[in-house]
């Protein structure tokens, strides 16, 4: 099967990634972990679909706490490595490397620095960047985070062109954070920024909102000695709903 046939193939599989978490039984696994599609629809991946038909995708994952598995049984189980594990699997023999830089406390400001540092070297076909959690945290002024993005978006293009998508990721949800920080600006001017940008926004926040209240996953509700466990559990569904977000947009690059 040459590259494009395997890669059509594997795009048919990509709403899959979403439905079940490991270990799930079959009886369960539709209802593991399901995004609406409307909150999980992606638009086109030029710069990923293209590596992945020459057969190496980078994937560089920028953020503050939880890109490091914070509250997980380890790094192993946070959602950038369990995002690389799904997509090797479904994209072999394509290599997919993934390098994961920020850190807890990191703010937008901070990412666009790495990323400036640090794109060069890795050449990443495409950024995840999660970003909005510590500025909310902190009061800091939305519209500074936006244009971070914005001004690291532009030295991508001016460097990378088409060769680099990125993603935008905003907070995981809480209703603890949300009662004491005033998130929605952040999360507005997150639109903002990935229309500006030219990037999309994959909302986590939207996501688990919706787990929450349909209690797939509800990880402030857990009882304290399942806590890592469900920690587990909502990382590698967050890294299945990423994972069919970026092969339908890899999908849609490809018509």
């Amino acid at each position: 099967m040459n590259a494009m046939r395997r890669l059509a193939a594997i795009l048919l599989l990509a709403p899959a990634l979403a439905l079940s978490p490991p270990g799930a039984t079959t009886a369960r696994a539709e209802h593991a972990c399901p995004a609406p599609p409307d909150m999980a629809e992606a638009a086109p991946l030029p710069g990923t679909f293209a590596a992945i038909a020459r057969g190496d995708l980078r994937i560089m994952v920028v953020g503050s706490a939880s890109t490091a598995g914070g509250g997980t049984s380890g790094p192993d189980a946070s959602w950038p490595r369990r995002l690389q594990a799904l997509l090797a699997s479904r994209l072999a023999p394509a290599r997919v490397q993934l390098e994961v830089f920020g850190g807890r406390g990191t703010t937008a400001a901070e990412h666009a620095r790495i990323i400036a540092m640090e794109a060069a070297r890795f050449r990443p076909h495409l950024i995840i960047w999660q970003l909005g959690t510590v500025e909310a945290a902190r009061g800091l002024p939305p519209e500074e985070m936006s244009a971070s993005v914005q001004e690291a978006a532009a030295r991508l293009r001016a460097t990378r062109g088409e060769l680099t998508d990125v993603i935008l990721m905003d907070m995981q949800f809480s209703r603890f954070f949300r009662a004491n920080a005033n998130v929605e600006p952040y999360r507005d001017q997150l639109r903002i920024a990935a229309a500006a940008a030219g990037s999309q926004l994959f909302s986590r926040w939207q996501i688990m909102n919706h787990w929450a209240e349909t209690e797939a996953l509800d990880l402030e509700r857990a009882p304290r000695d399942r806590r890592v466990k469900v920690a587990d559990a909502l990382h590698d569904c967050l890294a299945r709903v990423l994972a069919g977000f970026i092969l339908q947009g890899v999908g849609d690059a490809r018509r």
